[in-house]
């Protein structure tokens, strides 16, 4: 399975131990979970992503979508989180199965979390930019209000590269006025105790801190939906 390594660039926090960069291997086919056969007709939050939303080394439960999801039921939501993520995904391979994950049903939420895998070959911030820039566009199309995950870039590529990283999923948020969760994995990277061996992919506590943090943000666009 295909890891998707994420790095703490200039945001106060250790990069992971040496050796915890992975190359990203192509992508998968989309796992067959996000296409469910008993729709059970409830709006929809989809959960576009690599490794982090796929929960790697994690059960299907333990990852933030499933967390999300309990939270809704908690709170009495009758919404259902899709988890359309896949290990190894870029954002050009997000984009070219975008429709595949906005299938089913009515999808009103797009958790949109692309873009480590990127950074972590180095790849054009402006091709990332301009992939996750259509993502967006075709969700609003549909009339599909999108979460935007930022994310960092290694800090081997340099400050410029990881500067510019950076600025790409403001500027994004900023054009397309989307939500906008700065970094994801705040408060998880870099910190052992919350994360897998790998130093990379957050482990089952530190994604409760992740499913925390988008869940602050998430509910009130879920509200504004009319999702009571």
């Amino acid at each position: 399975m295909v890891v998707c390594a994420v790095f703490v660039a200039g945001c106060g926090r250790s990069s992971p131990a040496p050796g915890g960069s992975v190359s990203a291997a192509a992508p998968q086919p989309a796992p067959p979970a996000a296409a469910s056969p008993d729709d059970t007709g409830h709006p929809k939050i989809v959960a576009l992503g690599d490794s982090l939303t796929a929960g790697y080394g994690l059960l299907e439960m333990q990852a933030y979508p499933a967390l999300l999801q309990e939270k809704l039921n908690t709170d009495g939501y009758a919404w259902d989180v899709v988890n359309a993520g896949v290990s190894g995904d870029t954002s050009a391979a997000g984009l070219q199965r975008l429709d595949w994950a906005l299938r089913p049903g009515d999808v009103r939420i797009l958790i949109l979390e692309l873009g480590a895998n990127d950074g972590l070959r180095g790849l054009p911030v402006t091709e990332m930019k301009k992939n996750l820039a259509e993502i967006i566009e075709r969700a609003q199309e549909r009339r599909i209000a999108v979460l935007l995950a930022g994310m960092e870039a290694p800090p081997n590529f340099g400050p410029e590269y990881a500067g510019s990283f950076r600025q790409a999923y403001r500027d994004l948020a900023r054009q397309y006025h989307v939500t906008f969760v700065p970094f994801m994995l705040d408060k998880v990277a870099g910190i052992s105790s919350l994360n897998q061996a790998d130093g990379i992919h957050p482990n089952v506590e530190g994604t409760q801190i992740v499913a925390d943090t988008l869940w602050n943000t998430l509910r009130p666009m879920v509200d504004a939906a009319g999702g009571s």
